[in-house]
């Protein structure tokens, strides 16, 4: 809809694309359905895509189960993988979805992938430390640029 201004005002393509950050062809297309349509022509006509599965109440619902942690859902760990929510969700509301339809499910209610917040027990940050000071430099050793390089694949440098 912001771009039936410049374009009424006679903006090319080219300076609508630059300014919506768009293709000259998207440019082009609005200008056309301004010219045949109208402004309304312009409206959004909403998300492409199949329709959620779960309504609003659902999803609210299954925000909780997910806040409640998974052994509350009978997992052994605190770990939400895809594939728990996967057996969750049907149990719950009675609808499949794949691992891909689920994981942007997960982001539309605002859940990503995360990083455990909490530390193995097993975790012994004395070694830790030790490794740090004393294998990681060797590991992480510094490029040689003194040595002589080429930058093509055919040739080798000569010394």
């Amino acid at each position: 809809m912001a771009a039936a201004d410049p374009i009424e005002a006679g903006a090319s393509d080219w300076e609508v694309a630059r300014r919506f950050r768009v293709t000259r062809m998207s440019a082009n297309r609005w200008r056309r359905a301004l010219a045949s349509g109208g402004r309304h022509a312009l409206a959004s006509k909403g998300s492409s895509g199949a329709r959620c599965k779960l309504d609003a109440a659902q999803l609210r619902v299954l925000e909780l189960v997910l806040d409640a942690g998974p052994a509350a859902a009978g997992c052994s760990d605190q770990c939400w993988t895809l594939a728990r929510i996967a057996e969750v969700v049907p149990r719950r509301f009675g609808v499949e979805y794949t691992l891909a339809g689920l994981d942007l499910l997960m982001h539309r209610i605002g859940w990503s992938v995360q990083v455990p917040s909490h530390k193995a027990t097993e975790r012994d940050e004395v070694k830790i430390a030790a490794w740090k000071d004393e294998q990681w430099p060797i590991v992480k050793r510094g490029r040689r640029t003194w040595a002589p390089g080429s930058a093509s694949r055919t040739r080798l440098a000569r010394a």
